[in-house]
């Protein structure tokens, strides 16, 4: 598997875990926080839209970040799917402006660190994910929309 195609994997990875996390959040979940000043499930899901239209732009040369306000719940959602839906395309599509590891290293290893944040938060606020075999998952490379694969192999 070559660079483009392993980042590609990955934000499919990102895609099916944070897919997971936020499926099906309770009412309420948004906003809840473990103590005060913690990062609420939305602000945090709008960073990571933000992380990966910042690698979008990194890919193109420019390098732009923007910290976004939270959208309501459902919307945000969709915004964490298609900012990896167009980063994934930008993947595909053309040269790279920017070393992939850099890519890597920056937004796409801090995306992962957050979906772990969401699963987390999720069990605190009492609606766990189930635990599952990811290895199993079906993840394939450019499925990045909130269609995802049904577990293979979850655990409680």
């Amino acid at each position: 598997m070559d660079e483009r195609e392993f980042l590609r994997h990955t934000l499919a990875t990102v895609a099916y875990r944070g897919g997971k996390a936020i499926r099906n959040a309770p009412p309420g979940f948004a906003g809840f926080g473990a103590s005060s000043g913690d990062r609420t499930p939305a602000r945090i899901l709008a960073h990571i839209g933000d992380l990966f239209d910042w690698a979008s732009s990194m890919a193109d040369g420019r390098e732009v970040w923007h910290d976004s306000t939270p959208l309501a719940w459902d919307e945000e959602c969709a915004r964490f799917h298609s900012s990896l839906a167009a980063f994934d395309a930008r993947l595909a599509d053309a040269a790279l402006a920017v070393d992939a590891g850099r890519l890597f290293q920056g937004p796409i290893a801090d995306a992962l660190t957050h979906v772990g944040q969401l699963a987390m938060l999720r069990r605190m606020a009492g609606a766990a994910i189930r635990g599952e075999n990811y290895s199993r998952a079906g993840i394939e490379v450019g499925r990045v929309g909130p269609d995802q694969a049904l577990p293979r192999r979850e655990f409680d």
